[in-house]
């Protein structure tokens, strides 16, 4: 089996030294696959990049072929297979959301023109660094000789998270809760989803608006508490998920390449056709989806009630404006 190279940028920092680990025991790729690891990060970042090299090598993963770390675009980005982008510009105090998506702009702009001129045609590509959307169609609209299929953002955390959630509710292991949905961005306007979810409890298998028996809560908390994970743990850690998102990357992923179990599904966002439950071409916008052979298949023909489609146009629509702003930078 031929080795892959692997793209992580930020990897110095939280979410990358959490992740690099599940790469090198297989958890991403398999526990055949052997990777070369291409690690960037910013210059000021570089000496402890360094560092995170050298627990690589103290770790002495047998599937971790070698280790390409650097500050330079170029070398980072030239003959990978996969690229997880997990650098980008940080949220600050006092910090507009159009101020935000400028400084990433020129991030995601630079590493799409970098993925279109030096990483492989085939290139998979995840965006994990925040305002994630947005800046994933970024990177897409910037590499245009790369199928726009080949690009998502990361919802699979709000998808575990969701499943979590579900899980302490009924008092199960969160793998026998299949099929919530994440619709829409990875922002506070997401839409977790169970209209079409069912549980495995007591050896039934059941739906989970049937288990739960409370649509109030479905409605109200539950989506609120997926919404504000995120913020709840930076408030509890002072730092932010970096081990759940490590997590959440991993199983994205090993799905997306491996394949999705049976008939379950999975979110990732993804690039928008304009023909899956009305959402407009040009953003990337989470879906549910089945993974087989190095491809992912939005889920299509689910029902969706009045109470889904407000949900589901309210986080397109900030989507929308998020892109609209973009386009101002882009030039």
């Amino acid at each position: 089996m031929e080795s892959i190279r692997v793209l992580v940028t930020g990897a110095a920092g939280q979410i990358g030294y959490a992740l690099l680990p599940l790469i090198g025991k297989g958890h991403m790729f398999g526990p055949q696959q052997k990777v070369i690891l291409h690690l960037l990060d910013i210059p000021p970042c570089e000496m402890a990049l360094g560092g995170v090299v050298m627990e690589l090598e103290d770790c002495a993963y047998p599937l971790v072929e070698s280790v390409v770390a650097t500050t330079n675009v170029e070398k980072a980005f030239t003959g990978i297979d996969y690229a997880i982008l997990v650098g980008a510009f940080p949220r600050r105090d006092g910090m507009e959301r159009k101020d935000l998506l400028e400084k990433n702009c020129s991030i995601f702009k630079e590493q799409g023109k970098a993925l279109n001129e030096f990483a492989k045609k085939t290139v998979k590509v995840l965006v994990v660094g925040n305002p994630a959307n947005t800046n994933a169609a970024i990177a897409m609209l910037s590499a245009p000789s790369i199928p726009r299929s080949n690009f998502s953002a990361l919802t699979r955390l709000d998808h575990n998270r969701a499943k979590g959630q579900l899980a302490l509710r009924l008092g199960v292991p969160p793998e026998n809760v299949k099929n919530v949905a994440i619709w829409g961005n990875h922002s506070s306007t997401q839409y977790p989803n169970v209209s079409h979810g069912h549980v495995v409890q007591n050896g039934a298998t059941v739906s989970i608006q049937d288990a739960v028996k409370d649509e109030a809560w479905l409605h109200g908390d539950f989506i609120k508490t997926v919404q504000t994970r995120g913020a709840a743990i930076i408030k509890a850690r002072k730092l932010s998920s970096a081990l759940s998102a490590a997590n959440a990357i991993a199983d994205h992923m090993r799905d997306w390449v491996c394949g999705t179990p049976g008939d379950e599904w999975v979110s990732m966002a993804v690039a928008s056709t304009g023909t899956h439950y009305g959402i407009k071409e040009g953003i990337i916008y989470s879906f549910p989806v089945r993974c087989q052979n190095g491809e992912y298949t939005i889920v299509d023909g689910l029902d969706i009630d009045d109470f889904s489609r407000k949900m589901m146009e309210k986080t397109a629509e900030e989507l929308y404006s998020e892109i609209e702003i973009a386009n101002q930078f882009l030039g």
